[in-house]
């Protein structure tokens, strides 16, 4: 088991927490004043935050926080770094930085995690992270998946996050030296687990709103007369003559 650099392992929480803080900032900053974030705004505050979390011990609120949470995950950073770009770029209420396959993926290996360091499964995963076989071989086996899709092209914000985050962790162990802490911690499960959640309202408030397609002798009447050459009203005057 070989674990982080104090050093490295200090900055690494600091510029770490800044970033989620800013992000946080960010996306609450809206609800107050519906204006969009101008650049200089963006700069203002992230010049704020940095210099507020780089404060040296108790100063810094990333120290009360490494006390609660530790530290945030590599790619929990990595994403939040995403979201404070587009943010800066102007559309950060468009494109999700948490997409669907990411949530599913997060969510489903939080709860296996969890479920094991509760002692439900005890099969000792989350330990695992910290072996000398198995969690470098996923760390390479994810990079070269990470590198592929940065090729083709597919999700290559999220890709290029994860790939930045095995770096780190294989070249500093950061940030505890264990794989599973790199990839996942509660806040990034939880921003997974409330995002699946919301785009489960919104797809039933879709399928809810969706017109009932039509049946049945409605749907017979509907073919006639979109056949009729003269429309709806010779069907309507021939019935009358019937009668």
């Amino acid at each position: 088991m070989t674990l982080p650099d104090l050093a490295s392992q200090f900055v690494y929480g600091r510029l770490a927490w800044a970033a989620v803080a800013a992000a946080l900032l960010c996306a609450g900053l809206p609800l107050v004043r519906p204006a969009p974030l101008s650049r200089r705004t963006m700069t203002t505050l992230l010049t704020a935050v940095t210099v507020l979390f780089m404060l040296p011990g108790a100063a810094s609120p990333a120290y009360w926080l490494a006390l609660a949470f530790q530290y945030p995950s590599g790619l929990l950073f990595g994403c939040c770094v995403l979201k404070l770009r587009q943010y800066w770029d102007g559309d950060g209420n468009e494109t999700p930085v948490m997409t669907p396959a990411l949530a599913g993926t997060l969510a489903a290996t939080g709860v296996v995690l969890y479920l094991d360091a509760m002692g439900l499964l005890t099969q000792g995963y989350y330990y695992a992270g910290f072996g000398p076989t198995a969690a470098p071989l996923l760390a390479v086996l994810g990079a070269i998946g990470c590198a592929a899709a940065l090729v083709q092209g597919h999700a290559r914000p999220q890709a290029g996050a994860l790939l930045t985050t095995i770096l780190l962790f294989t070249l500093l162990r950061l940030p505890t030296g264990n794989l599973w802490d790199a990839l996942l911690d509660p806040l990034l499960w939880s921003w997974a687990v409330a995002s699946l959640a919301a785009n489960a309202v919104r797809n039933r408030a879709r399928a809810t709103a969706a017109p009932e397609p039509v049946t049945g002798l409605a749907a017979e009447l509907q073919t006639l007369t979109s056949l009729s050459p003269l429309g709806p009203a010779t069907l309507e005057h021939s019935s009358t003559i019937k009668e």
